[in-house]
């Protein structure tokens, strides 16, 4: 029996992609990502119809939030979990199993039209279940008590996922509903708290490295935990009351105290290298989004709040995930943990998606060339993951 990580993957014989959880969930997720804009565009033309019970903007919102997020998820925590544990990675056939679940869901919500609404609910959750009930025996076998919380958000999304098809089965506009807002929220959480981590420790060894100059603040300090805490509760009042003031003015709140947060990490100085940089700019689209939410919740004439939601779920959710994805890569298959011209443009056209799809909103007599701007800019973005970092994620690494 291998008894190291890396035993354990010289020790499979089988396809390269299966030797570690981020190569199956990044390139699979990535492809997903730019083939579901590919269909959403037409859809929202009305060029074409897939055979799914969702309203078009319902499996729109489903597929990037609960579809895509949930395999960079999935990459990224089948990495970490072995390294925050010392516990080995699952593997293999196992790992293949998992991703197989995870597409069959997409299927299944494509062409859910033809299916029962419960059959439906029950192949999309599977993977989220069985892959939640991985990660938390993972961290109770290595007592990783800290990262309950991680596993916590994640049942949270889970949930969200499973009102989201309760709300859709009704027949109501489940891209308006509690399940979006809930695992939107739960998401959101979730970069506040690992980018928390990620982004002052990364922009710290990077800054040292070349010497001299302020450093960022450690992380989870007194300010941090406030600014949390603040965010939790603007959270759940955004669930429950999405209308309501007081969740305006939360907002509001976080939206401020996280760039504040954001401003102690010492992004400025990290122009020089882009993979460093595009994680501030990446946790920079949470307070805009949180800023733009309670804007248009205490002055609607001024910003749609759909709209605003697109700073978190393209921006914060879009470029975080690029950014990490793209890190994780380069660290695990060996390569210098710097960005190239290939990842330098995929980095801005996710940007360019982003802030193209807000613009529509406040420019609606433009929203005619800048909505196919935006999904073209996505489409590039993700494409271009795949095709830039897909050899890498797709062949196998030998150490020397």
């Amino acid at each position: 029996m291998a008894g190291t990580t890396a035993e354990q993957m010289r020790a499979w014989k089988g396809p390269a992609i299966l030797t570690y959880g981020f190569r199956p969930f990044f390139f699979g997720g990535a492809v997903f990502a730019a083939l579901a804009m590919l269909l959403w565009v037409p859809m929202l033309t009305g060029w074409l119809s897939l055979p799914t019970h969702f309203a078009p903007v319902s499996w729109h919102a489903h597929e990037f939030l609960y579809g895509y997020l949930s395999a960079v998820a999935a990459g990224f925590l089948l990495t970490a979990v072995p390294n925050w544990t010392g516990r080995l990675p699952i593997v293999g056939w196992r790992l293949g199993f998992l991703a197989a679940l995870w597409l069959a869901g997409r299927l299944a919500v494509a062409t859910s039209a033809l299916l029962p609404a419960g059959l439906v609910a029950a192949i999309d959750l599977a993977f989220p279940l069985l892959f939640a009930l991985a990660i938390g025996r993972e961290i109770v076998a290595g007592r990783n008590w800290r990262n309950l919380v991680v596993l916590a958000m994640l049942s949270v999304f889970t949930l969200g996922n499973a009102l989201f098809h309760w709300e859709a089965a009704r027949g109501d506009l489940a891209a308006q509903g509690v399940g979006l807002r809930l695992g939107l929220g739960a998401a959101i959480l979730m970069i506040a708290m690992i980018g928390g981590r990620i982004v002052p420790s990364f922009t710290r060894n990077w800054l040292v490295k070349r010497g001299g100059g302020a450093l960022p603040a450690p992380p989870m300090q007194r300010f941090d935990k406030a600014a949390m805490l603040v965010l939790l509760a603007a959270g759940l009042a955004w669930v429950g009351a999405p209308e309501a003031t007081a969740t305006g003015a939360l907002l509001l709140t976080s939206g401020l105290l996280h760039l504040v947060r954001l401003a102690r990490w010492c992004g400025h100085r990290t122009a020089a290298e882009p993979l460093v940089l595009v994680l501030h700019l990446g946790y920079l689209f949470l307070p805009l989004g949180a800023l733009a939410i309670g804007t248009g919740i205490l002055w609607p004439d001024l910003i749609d709040r759909a709209a605003a939601q697109h700073l978190w779920m393209a921006g914060a959710i879009g470029l975080m995930t690029l950014a990490v994805m793209t890190r994780a890569t380069l660290g695990h298959t060996g390569q210098a943990l710097s960005a190239g011209p290939a990842t330098v443009a995929i980095y801005a056209a996710m940007a360019l998606a982003t802030l193209a799809r807000f613009s529509a909103s406040l420019w609606p007599e433009a929203a005619t060339w800048l909505h196919p701007l935006a999904g073209l800019a996505w489409v590039l973005a993700f494409a271009g993951f795949a095709l830039s970092y897909g050899p890498a994620l797709l062949r196998p690494w030998r150490a020397g």
